[in-house]
């Protein structure tokens, strides 16, 4: 039954064998951030992550270097600048992250047109914005192995401060903790995570699986580890199938064109969201 929906050659092909590990990988990342900005209320700095690490794709690729580490270093750059301009206050903070990206905005533009006026980088500039994790050069598989595990063992050892800094600054710093240090480690953290995605499904789409999954999860799961682990199992379902589907799309049509993993990983994200509050909202009415 498993070859109505498997097309032959999947299992042994060695480009989906990488595409699998990389995306599974990026997914476990993005679901287990994501569920701390959906918690912190950062949704907006991480779409406005997702413009820096665009213009960092674009400004690689126009000098001839690797877009995830194009990615890396604007995503630092840029939420370094999104935590210095946000000062105290969420409405300074959104202020500040509406700067960066207007700035970022404007040099993707930049970046974009120069490269797609060479005709040696012309081809980058679908890749830099919707990213194909089957066109992932094997040299870059360590450095996102690498970038994934520090950012998880950085999430993974601040979790509690990071928590406590989230839902009471007040009593966070009365215990010790500096909720601006925070801030600014959790939004290096969500950097590494956007290059990470982008680097699977585009800078332009990263936000989705960034968010989506993480936001499923916290409306059926109850705490947050169980939030956590139902994003992870909802990001890894959505970026295995998404390739799933990519690969069998080629079979579709005669004219054996296939459909970019980006959109298949979204579409099923979407699905997840949409399940989600339907689950929502049937256990509320059950609750009445």
């Amino acid at each position: 039954m498993i070859h109505w929906f498997v097309e032959p050659g999947f299992w042994s092909n060695p480009v989906v064998g990488t595409a699998l590990v990389l995306g599974a990988v990026v997914a476990v990342v993005s679901a287990a951030v994501g569920v701390m900005v959906v918690v912190r209320g950062q949704s907006f700095a991480g779409h406005a992550l997702t413009d820096v690490a665009m213009a960092g794709g674009a400004g690689a690729s126009l000098v001839g270097a690797s877009p995830l580490v194009g990615f890396l270093l604007a995503g630092i750059v840029g939420g370094g600048s999104i935590e210095a301009a946000g000062a105290e206050r969420i409405r300074d903070r959104d202020v500040g992250t509406g700067v960066v990206l207007g700035a970022a905005a404007g040099l993707t533009a930049l970046f974009l047109y120069f490269v797609s006026s060479s005709t040696s980088a012309t081809g980058s500039t679908q890749s830099v914005l919707f990213g194909s994790v089957f066109t992932v050069s094997p040299s870059v598989v360590p450095l996102s192995l690498a970038v994934a595990a520090a950012t998880l063992a950085t999430l993974f050892i601040v979790r509690r401060p990071l928590l406590l800094s989230s839902l009471s600054p007040e009593l966070a710093a009365a215990r010790g903790v500096r909720p601006r240090a925070m801030g600014l480690l959790f939004v290096l953290v969500l950097a590494a995570s956007v290059a990470l995605s982008a680097l699977v499904i585009g800078a332009i789409l990263s936000t989705a699986l960034l968010v989506g999954p993480a936001f499923a999860a916290l409306r059926v799961a109850r705490g947050l580890v169980g939030a956590t682990l139902g994003a992870i199992v909802a990001g890894v379902a959505a970026v295995e199938l998404g390739i799933l589907l990519s690969y069998d799309s080629f079979y579709w049509s005669a004219a054996h064109r296939s459909v970019p993993v980006s959109a298949c990983v979204v579409g099923v994200v979407l699905v997840e969201v949409a399940a989600s509050a339907v689950w929502s909202r049937l256990r509320r009415g059950r609750g009445r």
